[in-house]
């Protein structure tokens, strides 16, 4: 009995975490919420390939579409960036699977290949010839498929904090643990007793344990940036079962599935649309060592590495990143 107590203390400290890390990007936005649209009430359905995609939509000026990152988080975590409204028409949407959109009734639905669609079936449905396209962290993935896939209706693309391919994702894993294992010696000795039982990534147990480590440790320059703020909650704000079906059942250690398989690094050189990436001297996900190989990779776009950084600039430097996007995007 005291193992099944132990458990449900460790599961629900899970779950709080995970609402907490979905919520906490919203942080430089909470200040200025009341002037913009409600995520959760201020938007429209578009059906998608078969599926209702819940889009938030305002501004004015150029469309610029932003993908969300996981797999699996709802846009509800970029609304930092509303303050480009004033120069550009921001479109947010909750990818299938996510937040208020429709979900699927097997997961094996879940691909990088129906995101990519699903961007080019919402550009269609709203009536766009061209976008500009910003892709973070995961939503990169889908930013640069559909600049290669669909690059006459890519007018810029912005890479935040992205992956070029699945060799970079796997350092991610591996610079990660190596972190919490040098850091956090208690998480990793648990994780480890775990995983010598059998438990893999995608099990509740190990998930849980998992995300005993801090967001900001991995994640931040300064983890202080990252302090929730009673951001109200969003729907299905993180999908788990999305996000384990794309980077693998141990995905937290080994890639696999599309996360495991995608690799744009021939490709990239050869898109002609102007490109701008961006990336954080401290960040443990998207790490630099890998971040700077763009410029091999992608050596027309324009390169910036926010030296005060981690995964989201777009909180930590907001004034410096809107600052280079509104600039990019004007040219």
């Amino acid at each position: 009995m005291e193992g099944l107590f132990i458990f449900d203390d460790i599961k629900n400290r899970f779950m709080k975490k995970l609402l907490a890390i979905s919520m906490i990007i919203c942080v430089s936005f909470s200040s200025f919420a009341q002037h913009y649209p409600e995520s959760q009430t201020d938007g429209k359905y578009y059906t998608v390939n078969g599926a209702k995609l819940w889009t938030v939509s305002f501004g004015k000026g150029d469309p610029l579409f932003f993908i969300a990152g996981g797999p699996g988080g709802s846009h509800y975590g970029l609304r930092s960036f509303d303050t480009l409204s004033s120069q550009f028409t921001l479109v947010y949407f909750d990818a299938f699977g996510r937040g208020k959109s429709d979900t699927a009734k097997d997961v094996s639905a879940y691909t990088l290949d129906r995101d990519i669609e699903d961007l080019e079936g919402l550009r269609k449905a709203m009536g766009f010839e061209t976008i500009n396209v910003l892709g973070h962290s995961y939503g990169g993935l889908v930013a640069q498929g559909y600049a290669i896939k669909y690059p006459q209706h890519v007018k810029h693309l912005i890479l935040a904090n992205t992956f070029h391919s699945f060799v970079m994702w796997q350092e991610n894993d591996d610079n990660s643990n190596h972190e919490i294992k040098e850091n956090y010696p208690e998480v990793w000795d648990t994780l480890m007793k775990l995983r010598e039982k059998g438990y893999i990534s995608s099990d509740s147990l190990h998930a849980a344990i998992y995300s005993e480590v801090p967001y900001g440790f991995l994640y931040a320059y300064n983890p202080q940036n990252f302090t929730g703020r009673g951001r109200k909650p969003y729907p299905n704000n993180f999908n788990q079962r999305l996000y384990y079906q794309m980077v693998g059942k141990d995905g937290d250690f080994i890639v696999g599935s599309d996360i495991g398989n995608f690799d744009f690094r021939k490709q990239l050189k050869d898109l002609t649309m102007p490109i701008l990436i961006i990336g954080g001297r401290y960040d443990r996900v998207a790490v630099p060592t890998m971040m700077v190989k763009y410029k091999e990779y992608c050596p027309q776009a324009k390169f910036v590495m926010f030296e005060h950084s981690g995964h989201n600039p777009q909180v930590e430097e907001p004034e410096k990143e809107f600052k280079i996007i509104r600039e990019f995007l004007s040219k």
